[in-house]
């Protein structure tokens, strides 16, 4: 999948970098230290386009992903399968006719049926010792109960990653408004400059240095949209390609939003909310129904038959019953294998255990580190770029600033807007990181 957030890094290069879009207006001027905040799902809507906002992107995916639907079968599967667990053996018909007078053909008379021949009609059945069915029953449900959990992981992973592509497509509609303001402001800016050529006011020169960067404006542009374009393509794919219009559009804020809850209690709660780490403790329960289920395969079964026979004026009932003596095979090395899968279903809940708390660190630092850029932002230097480039631009316009320290406003101006954008969405994945980490989108 693209990746919208290092499309536009690469595009930062000296001068012009204007990147992908929200759709919102043009930022306005911050107050008090505060950033702008762009909407994202508000460019031009074509009529009938279809709004989607972050929770209903979850409910599409969880509803008509194709990989979790697919995932979702094992759990039909398993749950077949206990009913194949919870089968007694069936019951065996037997029947033969002796001593038929194939090479004498001629003796084949009723008569000789009668007195002669002999009919046997028995029934046999498997009596399973050790409560098997019993074991294989519980045996199948436990593993159905770890592809239930094993489920929910995935959907709490493809929960993720529509959250990311879900902001990724916000900071492509944002950068692309900064582009498209960008490249309107500039293009004022190239009309005074033409203006002032007219007039004799500069030289060729720097009309020429204008419309040439002009074009890099209007490349700019045309690259957020490709890659607003590939971001809603993307984020189609995960939600379902059939169940969503081609011509759709996000619905969201993409502004910062502050998140409360300490390490401590973010752990605790991924304690509670991991679905891998369920699975993971269902997996030892699993293993020991296993063990339990191989202990009752070494116990062997008995086998009972009833016969009726018919031989000439005798009607006989017989009983048989047989059963293997357990001197070799006793199911030993199974129940060994048992055991140690015990072992091994023990020390990965271990390792899912630490791994959940590592997750939840990594992800909470992630978190701090990016809250702390974005503050920096917010704390001035957006106002200081803004009021930087509105200054130079008017003294540019009035002739009191030469075409150097007006294109050098422009580009700290654009660098500044597009990393406060970059760094919010980095934060806004880092909180969905959290979120994952957490096992649930409602944080303490």
């Amino acid at each position: 999948m693209r990746s919208s957030v290092s499309y536009f890094s690469l595009l930062l290069v000296p001068l012009l970098w204007t990147g992908t879009a929200s759709g919102q207006s043009a930022p306005a001027q911050p107050q008090g230290g505060q950033a702008p905040a762009p909407a994202a799902g508000q460019l031009a809507q074509k009529p009938g386009a279809q709004l989607i906002t972050l929770d209903q992107a979850i409910q599409l995916a969880l509803a008509h992903n194709h990989n979790l639907l697919a995932a979702r079968t094992t759990i039909q599967q398993n749950e077949a399968e206990e009913i194949t667990a919870n089968l007694r053996p069936d019951p065996v018909l037997l029947g033969d006719i002796q001593f038929l007078p194939i090479f004498q053909p001629s003796n084949f008379t009723s008569d000789y049926l009668d007195n002669t021949a002999q009919f046997d009609l028995g029934l046999s059945y498997l009596f399973e010792r050790g409560k098997k069915r019993q074991h294989r029953l519980q045996a199948a449900r436990d593993q159905t109960a770890v592809s239930r959990d094993q489920v929910s992981d995935n959907e709490r992973t493809v929960t993720f990653t529509v959250a990311t592509d879900f902001i990724n497509v916000e900071l492509a509609e944002s950068t692309l408004e900064l582009a498209n303001q960008d490249l309107k402001s500039f293009q004022e800016s190239l009309d005074v400059t033409q203006a002032r050529y007219n007039a004799g006011a500069i030289g060729l020169d720097d009309l020429l240095k204008m419309k040439l960067q002009l074009l890099q404006f209007q490349t700019d542009v045309s690259q957020a949209k490709l890659a607003r374009v590939q971001g809603l393509s993307d984020l189609r794919q995960v939600l379902g390609y059939e169940q969503v219009s081609a011509e759709y559009d996000v619905a969201g804020s993409f502004d910062y939003l502050p998140m409360k809850g300490g390490l401590e209690d973010l752990q605790a709660e991924a304690l509670k909310s991991r679905p891998d780490l369920k699975a993971a403790f269902q997996g030892v329960e699993a293993a020991n129904s296993q063990f339990q289920l191989q202990k009752a395969i070494g116990k062997r079964d008995v086998t009972g038959q009833i016969n009726y026979t018919h031989l000439g004026y005798l009607n006989d009932v017989s009983l048989f019953g047989s059963m293997q003596l357990p001197i070799f095979d006793r199911n030993q090395g199974e129940i060994k294998r048992a055991g140690f899968a015990i072992t091994q279903a023990q020390e990965l809940q271990l390792y899912t255990n630490g791994q959940v708390l590592t997750d939840v660190r990594d992800a909470y630092e992630g978190l701090r580190a990016n809250d702390e850029i974005v503050g920096l932002y917010r704390s001035g230097y957006l106002d200081e770029a803004q009021q930087s480039r509105d200054i130079t631009e008017y003294a540019y316009k009035h002739g009191a600033a030469t075409l150097l320290d007006f294109l050098d406003a422009e580009r700290s101006y654009r660098a500044t807007q597009l990393g406060y954008r970059q760094a919010l969405a980095s934060y806004l994945v880092a909180l969905e990181q959290l979120r994952e980490a957490v096992g649930t989108r409602s944080l303490p």
